[in-house]
């Protein structure tokens, strides 16, 4: 088989490929076998016709076109191999020369990954956050602790900001009632802000069995949007009592007997927590800083591809969740012409970071293990509230273990970026990444005595995630492509790209991402 490859542009190439007619040979016997079983032809077996009848009954035409349907695939994925492309989409393909005993000749248009140099890791220099925790931090993480075991006791005093409510709510439009405003018992915390505009003010002040009236819009229902005079009716006021921080507390929010030891446990989880948190960022820094030194061209067809299919998931997610497109731009502050070009400026960059692990990977010659796959389909099932033999089963049954596989090497790639870059943190001290995974068993007793919600369990949950395989954040979540898949006859290009499979494999990318795809912008995410 000889193969010539032409540049078309600096992201798309055209195969021409030349296949000796004897190369053939063994797609064709299938093919003879294949259509003697399928046809009828009296006086033979299915199975058994030979040859010439079927040349003559069906036509030597007919078994080459089912041979050289066969054929192709494997040709083309045999010389995209041999040329190390990194195919990016399904081929177009396109049979030129078919002489019978001779030669075949056929040409593949695909998109690739573009061409570019990386630059040395260990010249890159980036900064994390502090892992310092000060004492004002431990009391706050200490303090929110005592909110999950403070209780509610009612207080014969007028509410105050913090205090919990049970209200009755009525409201009339143009002096009529509003039945879908009517309510009863409401539990509300006072300076929340969660239900009505003007609530808050209203109840400052009020004690048990106080009516009182004022002026607010609507949120939702019939009426929505319309002024109304809305009654409340306070039925009582109650405070949180928060144990007092001493030994006894101690030991009913925790394996420590003593307050101190409590204290002391906190804060090494707390840094712990900052310590992964650093991992997380160095790598999403790295990735940013690779981002901004390298230029490439992107292959606008599978830029195309992603938008629209982003699109497509953000409308689909917002009509589960009952909502239309000008309520989230109302929510964001958005035009059409800001979320179209959010979005195509997030594609842009997600795609580009793939490129950059991608390549990455296979300069390092990463692979990944069955035990990287569990643990990652282990952890995915975890988030998901599945179990990881459900999850397993669904990936298979639904071609995306190609795609989770492709996660995993890029998360990989992405770890061994984090550990090869210069990292400081805003003190100025150098930080090691290398083996700083995450806080390991005193997180899970942070989980144990909870999260409070602040920065640090954040940090520790992007740690967490990032060493045990959850840093494909920084590749891309948007960006998950089905396994490399083979193309059927002369199928058409569906501009979108795979990237390690097809790499590896050598063949043409399925390029229809997930049901499930994250439709978030968040720069943040490579």
């Amino acid at each position: 088989m000889k193969t010539d490859v032409e540049e078309l542009s600096p992201t798309r190439v055209r195969l021409t490929i030349e296949v000796p007619f004897d190369e053939l040979k063994p797609s064709l016997d299938h093919a003879y076998r294949e259509v003697g079983r399928q046809v009828r032809i009296p006086g033979f077996r299915p199975g058994h016709v030979p040859r010439q009848v079927l040349d003559q009954r069906v036509g030597r035409g007919a078994v080459l076109e089912h041979a050289i349907n066969e054929a192709v695939p494997d040709f083309y994925s045999q010389a995209v191999r041999e040329n190390k492309l990194a195919v990016l989409s399904q081929p177009e393909l396109e049979i030129t020369k078919l002489e019978d005993g001779n030669e075949i000749a056929f040409t593949a248009e695909v998109d690739v990954r573009p061409k570019f140099d990386l630059p040395e890791m260990e010249s890159l220099h980036v900064v994390v956050e502090d892992a310092d925790v000060s004492p004002d931090q431990v009391e706050e993480y200490l303090r929110a602790l005592r909110e999950r075991f403070g209780s509610l006791i009612t207080v014969e005093r007028p509410a105050e900001d913090g205090d919990y409510v049970s209200i009755d709510l009525s409201a009339q439009v143009d002096g009529e009632e509003v039945a879908d405003a009517q309510a009863t018992g409401i539990s509300y915390e006072v300076g929340s802000g969660t239900i009505l505009d003007g609530l808050d003010q209203a109840l400052m002040g009020m004690s048990a069995e106080e009516t009182a009236t004022f002026e607010s819009v609507l949120a939702g229902g019939e009426h929505e949007g319309s002024a109304a005079e809305v009654t409340v009716t306070v039925r009582s006021v109650r405070t949180k009592n928060l144990p007092d921080l001493d030994d006894d507390f101690a030991q009913s929010a925790s394996e420590f007997n003593t307050v101190g030891e409590l204290r002391s446990n906190t804060r090494k989880q707390m840094e712990a927590m900052r310590r992964a948190g650093q991992v997380g960022q160095a790598r999403d820094r790295a990735i940013e800083a690779l981002l901004e030194q390298i230029d490439m061209p992107l292959p606008q067809p599978v830029i195309d591809h992603e938008v629209a299919h982003r699109h497509e998931s953000l409308t689909e997610d917002l009509d589960r969740a009952g909502l239309t497109m000008e309520l989230f731009l109302q929510s964001r502050d958005l035009t059409p012409a800001d979320l179209d070009k959010e979005i195509a400026d997030d594609v842009r960059r997600s795609v580009k970071a793939r490129f950059i692990l991608d390549k990455l990977a296979e300069t390092e010659e990463l692979d990944i293990s069955q035990e990287d796959l569990a643990q990652y389909v282990t952890q995915l099932a975890y988030q998901q509230g599945t179990s990881p033999d459900a999850l397993a089963s669904q990936l298979a049954e639904s071609g995306q273990l190609g795609a989770m596989a492709a996660d995993v090497l890029r998360s990989k790639a992405a770890d061994l970026l984090a550990e090869r870059v210069q990292v400081f943190d805003e003190s100025g001290r150098k930080v090691e990444i290398a083996g700083a995974g995450a806080p390991g068993d005193e997180a899970q007793d942070e989980e144990a005595q909870g999260e409070d919600g602040d920065e640090d369990s954040e940090a520790a949950k992007e740690g967490r995630a990032g060493r045990r395989g959850a840093g494909r954040r920084a590749a891309a979540k948007e960006a998950k492509v089905e396994a490399a898949a083979k193309p059927k006859g002369r199928s058409r290009r569906a501009g979108k790209e795979d990237a390690a499979q097809a790499d590896q494999a050598g063949e043409p990318a399925d390029t229809h991402e997930d049901a499930d795809t994250d439709t978030d912008t968040d720069t943040q995410e490579g």
